[in-house]
C-alpha cells in the first residue's frame, strides 16, 4: 500500500513508526513532504522514506494520504492539493477539530477518515477515535481500521463531536498523565530520593496501576478505596487532593481543551 504523509511533526512520526513496526506499510512505497527541511531530511532518515518539499508530489500514486499539518495550515495544503487528490485516494486527517465538511471543501475530495489518535501509538499502546465520510466505501473503512489498530485500540463512531472530545481526554491525555507522573517524582526527590530512583518508583506504579485496573474489572473508585485506608497516609493524600480540587480541575482542563479544538478547526 502506497502512502503519503503530509507534515513530519510527532505525531507523524509516531503514526509512521507504528505502521512500519507492524508492516501495515514499507518503507519503499512510503513519502512524506513538510515544509520543514530540517524536520523532513530527519523523518526520511530516521525510516528511510522519500521526502519532498512538494504536497503534490507526494500525493501522487498514493493509496492513503495521511494529513498531519497544524489545523491553521490546512488552507495552504487545500490550496496546492484541492483538485489534485484522485478519485479512490483516501485522505486520513489527524487535524485537531477540523470536522469532515471542511476537510472536504479544503482539499476538494470527500473520500476522508478523521482521527484523533495520541503519541502511545509510536509503541504499538495508543488509542484512537476515528470517523469516516458517508462516502467512503466499506473497504477503505476496512483498511482505516487495520492502520488505526496498528497503533494500539482503535474506536470507531459515527458521530465526529466525540472526536473533539477525544481529542481533550485521549489525544491530549498522555501529557496530562506525564504531568502528574513529573509532579509526583519531583515530591519524591523533595522527600529524599535521588531522581532516578524517584522516576523508577513513579513510572513502575504507573505501569502497574494501570495493568492492575484492566485486569481487575472493578471501577476506579473500588480501585481508589482498596488503596485508601480510613485514617491512612493515602487517605491523608487524597484529603490534599479533594480540598485542592483536583477533579474539578481535571475536568475543567478536558473541557478547555476540548474547546480550544473547536476553536482551532474552525468548525
Amino acid at each position: 500500500m502506497k502512502t503519503a504523509f503530509i507534515g513530519a511533526g510527532n505525531m507523524a512520526r509516531a503514526i509512521l513508526k507504528a505502521l512500519l513496526d507492524k508492516g501495515i506499510i514499507s518503507p519503499g512505497d512510503t513519502a512524506i513532504s513538510d515544509v520543514n527541511a530540517v524536520s523532513l531530511e530527519a523523518t526520511g532518515r530516521e525510516f528511510d522514506i522519500r521526502t519532498t518539499t512538494s504536497n503534490l508530489e507526494c500525493v501522487k500514486g498514493a493509496d492513503t494520504i495521511i494529513l498531519a499539518v497544524k489545523p491553521q495550515n490546512l488552507d495552504n495544503v487545500g490550496a496546492e492539493l484541492k483538485g489534485k487528490i484522485a478519485p479512490g485516494q483516501m485522505v486520513m486527517s489527524i487535524l485537531a477539530g477540523t470536522c469532515i465538511s471542511r476537510l472536504t471543501e479544503c482539499l476538494g475530495t470527500a473520500e476522508i477518515v478523521r482521527a484523533m489518535p495520541n503519541t502511545p501509538a509510536q509503541i504499538g499502546c495508543g488509542m484512537t477515535v476515528w470517523t469516516a465520510s458517508s462516502t467512503l466505501d466499506a473497504s477503505r473503512k476496512q483498511a482505516a481500521q487495520v492502520m488505526l489498530s496498528a497503533m494500539g485500540k482503535a474506536i470507531y463512531v459515527e458521530n465526529e463531536t466525540y472526536i473533539d472530545m477525544a481529542t481533550a481526554i485521549s489525544g491530549s491525555g498522555p501529557a496530562y498523565f506525564f504531568l502528574f507522573m513529573e509532579s509526583l517524582v519531583e515530591a519524591g526527590f523533595e522527600l529524599g530520593f535521588d531522581k532516578e530512583t524517584a522516576r523508577t518508583l513513579v513510572l513502575q506504579t504507573a505501569l502497574g496501576s494501570v495493568e492492575y485496573a484492566l485486569q481487575s474489572g472493578a471501577t476506579l473508585a473500588d480501585l481508589r478505596l482498596q488503596v485508601t485506608s480510613p485514617g491512612g497516609t493515602t487517605a491523608q493524600a487524597v484529603k490534599v487532593f479533594e480540598t485542592e480540587g483536583f477533579k474539578e480541575t481535571v475536568k475543567k482542563a478536558a473541557a478547555s481543551a476540548y474547546h480550544r479544538a473547536r476553536e482551532m478547526g474552525g468548525c
